[in-house]
């Protein structure tokens, strides 16, 4: 049985997600959650098609989980999603409401079911943050031998609430608050729902009734539902419905069923440390609008004001310094004034040393504090940017604070960055007046702002949601893969993957996998997300599969024979992905538009795609080669340069030739392709790549050979030369390129992409 004990109390049990027979005084929430992934909505970067955890599920290959987001982003509704998939044993517990003694009861059944039955157990705790270290100390035994599968739901950050040796053996989920266009579907989804929702009655609402719900549920889902049964409810008993069973929802009514939003912000939670990080990193970077913001939301939210001083009074010597005395003198004289005040009058005083620390020197124009505290009780709750968030906590784990500029590595200790939450960028708190000392900082102020307007469209930094538990074997695996690559192709690579910016959730399709040079790198990178390949030699994909088995099987990409229309076909609608990437991927296309076009059909809807495009008319020509490597210049006599003729000529039909889809083109029409494909924010880079490389004698046979002609070389010289001369050339090649060191410049098109 799965059970979960309440309080001493009443000393009774019951399952976290048994069904009652009558539902009918269950909350709404409840009975709303999803049975199953089909009805789950939200948290994309984790259970969309072609993700790690929905593959898992589906596969009921789970290994040991955390869950960690706000209340209401669902959590354990999606355990509930994997109790009704899994073929395992499926019991549940609250750490609010259990502790060792239940544990170990648990425990003993899943040993029980694992000897007698070969019955794995998978053990869902709900609050895990909730036990102290060693009620999780009691449970780390038996996920490290096996004998359970955790899977943990928290609200606080489990790289400091839970065990490091739980989190170091689960891997980490991370999920969002839900967007409105997510609350909108998950209310539709419940006021349609004829069987545990409101489907069989006809529920209307006033205009931006529903909508008000949605905005101020701010991305709990719980709350949402819990909001739209009380107007329901309430107003089937006021106003029953008629012979129609219609019910009219006003938006007076809407507005009373849920209550006005609080700002999110959890003094001793992750928000309290990300929060403080961005307003004291907006103080250094001169930013007195972010600076404002950040101090509104903290004030709003009931954080400690000396404790602002205190931060305040560090920043005044760590940031401002010498280059102004009089910021740690103004900081103390507002807090000593702030003590003799109180609230509220006192945020003028927070809000003076604010000022003064952000434009360096002083503002008193405290009145911005107010417009921004009238934005905070307007707009919803806004992220900090992943870049301000403080990296000292858990950069590792989730990425906090990266792509953040530190302003004193810059000229004049400033550089421009965003300081405000992306829905506020360009809003303006701070209005410095053209009199006194205000009019002597207000140039500087407004040019620094202007800088700050003109960066906000800078490649951001997103957050990492997921993260797995380290694997030595994997990583060593990885790295053997990358040895033996060529000078040329690691610095391709490495380029790739500096553009690509993976994270750890994404899906990731290689649209030429080849040998896999991007292929086995996304691999590594992506580890909650997914990873296709594509190509159409099957001889590549059996070396591909070859490798692919050293990975464990729900991990491995998934990699396909087949050409780029007929997947697109195949996956329309199903799977989108991140990030899509390529190496060489166009060169015997003959319609690259079109091909490109079936890319974008691929792309989610804040997609990105990286191509690597070798310019092959750009390449070394072996007329070149061939002049630049006779030992002898003796040895070029009559019939030694008419061969080179010959080879030029040949050379000159590849490479001037319009009808050549390898070689007709350059970087400026493969920038231009991406652009007429649908992609936005196109950027080009073009890099020369040189290294000494051995050419084999099997590649100049190769390379002459008709059937397999390299650049046509083959094919033009057998038509417009004789097999003797032919031969000559040939030999004449092997002579002078084989098995020599040979200088080799390649040029490389890196072009990117947004959707």
């Amino acid at each position: 049985m799965f059970t979960v004990y309440s309080t001493l109390i009443y000393n009774t049990t019951m399952d976290l997600f048994e069904s009652s027979l009558d539902t009918k005084h269950q909350p709404f929430a409840y009975r709303m959650r999803p049975e199953n992934l089909d009805e789950y909505i939200g948290q994309d970067h984790i259970v969309s098609e072609g993700r790690l955890l929905r593959r898992m599920i589906q596969a009921d290959q789970l290994s040991s989980l955390i869950f960690y987001g706000p209340p209401g982003t669902g959590k354990t509704t999606l355990a509930r999603v994997i109790a009704n998939s899994t073929k395992s044993v499926f019991t549940t517990m609250n750490a609010v409401l259990s502790g060792v003694k239940n544990l170990r009861e648990e425990i003993d059944l899943a040993k029980e079911r694992l000897s007698l039955h070969g019955k794995r157990t998978i053990l869902f705790i709900d609050e895990i943050h909730r036990w102290n270290k060693a009620q999780q100390d009691a449970l780390l035994p038996w996920v490290e031998n096996g004998t359970v599968i955790l899977i943990g739901a928290t609200t606080q950050n489990p790289y400091f609430e839970v065990n490091s040796a739980l989190v170091s053996r689960s891997r980490i989920f991370q999920l969002r608050e839900l967007t409105k266009d997510n609350l909108l579907g998950i209310a539709l989804q419940a006021l349609n729902n004829k069987i545990k929702g409101y489907g069989k009655y006809k529920i209307k609402f006033e205009e931006n009734a529903l909508e008000h719900i949605v905005d101020i549920a701010n991305g709990d889902a719980r709350s949402l539902l819990n909001a739209l049964e009380l107007a329901v409810e309430t107003t089937g008993e006021t106003f029953p419905p008629q012979n129609d069973n219609e019910i009219f929802i006003t938006l007076d009514t809407a507005e009373e069923s849920i209550q006005q939003k609080a700002v999110l912000y959890d003094k001793e939670g992750d928000y309290h440390f990300d929060i403080i990080s961005a307003f004291i990193k907006s103080i250094r970077g001169s930013d007195p609008d972010a600076a404002l913001y950040w101090l509104a939301k903290m004030v709003k939210a009931g954080e400690d004001p000396h404790y602002i001083f205190r931060r305040m009074l560090i920043s005044a010597s760590e940031d401002i310094g010498l280059a102004d005395p009089n910021g740690l003198v103004i900081v103390e004289s507002a807090a000593a004034a702030f003590d003799r005040v109180g609230l509220p009058e006192g945020r003028y005083h927070l809000t003076h040393a604010a000022l003064y620390l952000a434009t360096a020197p002083k503002s008193n124009s405290a009145l911005g504090f107010f417009d921004a505290l009238k934005a905070i009780e307007k707009e919803q709750n806004s992220q900090v940017p992943n870049h301000l968030k403080d990296a000292g906590r858990d950069k590792e784990g989730f990425g906090h604070g990266e792509g953040y500029l530190y302003p004193h590595a810059y000229r004049d200790h400033w550089v421009a960055q965003q300081y405000l939450p992306d829905s506020l960028q360009g809003k303006i708190f701070y209005d410095p007046s053209s009199t006194g000392y205000e009019l002597k900082i207000r140039n500087e102020v407004l040019r620094k702002r202007e800088a700050q307007i003109e960066s906000q469209n800078q490649s951001s930094f997103p957050e990492i949601l997921t993260t797995s538990p380290p694997d030595k074997n994997r990583e060593q695996w990885f790295k053997k893969l990358l040895q033996g690559r060529g000078k040329i192709l690691r610095e391709i690579q490495k380029e790739v993957f500096l553009l690509a910016e993976l994270r750890s959730h994404n899906t990731v399709l290689d649209i030429n996998a080849g040998s896999g040079l991007l292929l086995w790198e996304a691999a590594r990178r992506v580890k909650e997300g997914g990873v296709y390949g594509l190509t159409s030699s099957p001889e590549n994909l059996m070396y591909l599969q070859q490798y692919s088995n050293q990975i464990p099987e729900i991990e491995r990409p998934v990699i396909s024979n087949i050409i780029l229309e007929e997947f697109s076909k195949e996956e329309k609608g199903k799977l989108k992905f991140d990030v899509i990437i390529g190496r060489n991927s166009l060169s015997k296309i003959k319609n690259k538009i079109e091909y490109l076009k079936n890319i974008y059909t691929l792309s989610g809807s804040e997609g990105k795609i990286i191509l690597a495009e070798t310019i092959l008319s750009e390449s070394p020509r072996l007329s070149s080669l061939l002049l630049t490597a006779f030992d002898d210049i003796s040895e070029l006599n009559v019939l030694n340069t008419e061969l080179i003729s010959i080879l030029k000529k040949a050379e000159k039909e590849i490479y001037d030739s319009k009808n050549n889809p390898m070689t007709n083109w350059n970087g400026k029409e493969l920038e231009d392709w991406v652009k007429a494909s649908g992609y936005r924010d196109v950027t080009l880079i073009k890099k020369v790549y040189q290294e000494q490389k051995i050419i084999s004698e099997k590649d100049i046979i190769n390379w002459l050979n008709p059937a397999k002609s390299y650049f046509n070389y083959g094919k033009i010289l057998t038509e417009i030369t004789e097999d003797d001369k032919l031969n000559r050339i040939k030999t004449m090649l092997i002579r002078h390129l084989s098995n020599k060191y040979i200088d080799w410049e390649s040029t490389v098109c890196f072009v990117t992409g947004n959707k």
